[in-house]
């Protein structure tokens, strides 16, 4: 029963060796700099002059959004058009009433203001 288990164990002896062999091999021949500023991150050349956590404002995050439900928009309609002649009436009916619901999503967020950028 147990010698089912063996290749299993030993996939992940043989997986958490290199993982630790990787690690070992990039500390000993990684590179050490005994200079501050080679081991600093380098932007551009210029010193780092604001915190990495800097705030977005909400509307990035919004067209971010709606570009991915128009993405998937998109992927849900090539499979539907590729076997729209087998799945009839019924299936364009749906499509229909898919595609008005995403219409009206974008509707709303044109009015809202979602897509102006200042």
């Amino acid at each position: 029963m147990l010698a089912e288990y063996f290749p299993i164990l030993l996939f992940l002896l043989v997986a958490g060796g290199i993982g630790i062999a990787l690690l070992l091999i990039g500390a000993v021949l990684g590179p050490r700099s005994k200079n501050k500023e080679k081991s600093e991150a380098y932007e551009c050349g210029f010193e780092a002059f604001e915190d990495a956590r800097m705030q977005f404002d909400v509307r990035y995050y919004l067209i971010a959004i709606l570009f991915i439900l128009f993405d998937l928009e998109i992927a849900f309609l090539f499979p539907w058009a590729v076997v729209f002649k087998q799945i009839g009436l019924v299936a364009l009916v749906e499509m229909a009433m898919f595609l008005a619901l995403l219409l009206l999503g974008f509707v709303y967020c044109w009015k809202k203001g979602a897509l102006e950028w200042e």
